[in-house]
């Protein structure tokens, strides 16, 4: 069953993403307007604008990955048990690019990509108070980064200088995975999205591959009691 045949509910979480044609690039950066808010406990889980994860990075990845194994296995004792999952609704997560008007159409083309890959949770615009997930646009050395919790909160930070260099379609799509729970694998190849930039600047696969689309179908399968489930994980 689809997304939109499905009745949504919202939780206070957010998330969105960004399409375009691959291969479309930036052009020169423009100068900064809005930076993200200072982060306080190095929880980014991306980074670098060569996609190379720093120890901060690694902590966060290693804190998502097990976040899906434990979907993942849970999901499988399930199945031996012939048990379904106890929520059928699609969790709504509200998104707000306001504050990164240079990728604007390219984050709202993103949040399709991932609702047209996944049907337990539905990324949704709106502004103000009622967001959960917000993105920003400046210079940062450390490049494009997602900072939070990696079940649909936080805030995706988008580097002009990143964006110039790699395809900013799929860094936006690569950095909303990880609002919805995904770690990145650079060792990958391009067809994986959270490759992200470890195949080099030519990959410009902006969409998630099957096997991606279902972990995050995995992590969202239960709605609110899956989501306050995995955060005990961690």
């Amino acid at each position: 069953m689809g997304t939109q045949d499905m009745p949504t509910i919202r939780l206070t979480l957010g998330a969105a993403s960004a399409v375009l044609a691959a291969g479309t690039a930036f052009a020169a950066a423009p100068v900064a307007t809005t930076a993200a808010p200072a982060q306080t406990d190095g929880a980014a889980s991306h980074a670098a604008s060569g996609y190379v994860p720093n120890e901060r990075d690694k902590a966060q990845n290693q804190r998502l990955q097990k976040q899906l194994d434990a979907a993942i296995a849970k999901a499988a004792e399930n199945k031996r048990l012939g048990k379904k999952p106890s929520v059928q609704q699609a969790v709504t997560v509200y998104y707000d690019d306001s504050n990164a008007p240079s990728f604007d159409s390219l984050i709202d083309q993103g949040a399709s990509i991932w609702n047209s890959r996944v049907s337990n949770v539905k990324l949704v615009e709106t502004t103000g108070s009622g967001a959960d997930l917000r993105y920003y646009e400046g210079n940062d050395s450390r490049g494009s980064y997602y900072y939070g919790d990696g079940r649909g909160n936080g805030t995706i930070f988008l580097d002009y200088n990143q964006a110039n260099t790699y395809a900013p379609l799929r860094i936006i799509t690569h950095e909303t995975g990880h609002a919805l729970g995904l770690p990145d694998r650079y060792t990958q190849p391009c067809s994986k999205l959270m490759s992200g930039g470890g195949p080099g600047p030519s990959c410009t696969n902006p969409y998630p591959d099957s096997v991606e689309a279902s972990e995050v179908n995995t992590l969202w399968a239960n709605g609110f009691v899956g989501v306050a489930e995995f955060a005990k994980v961690g």
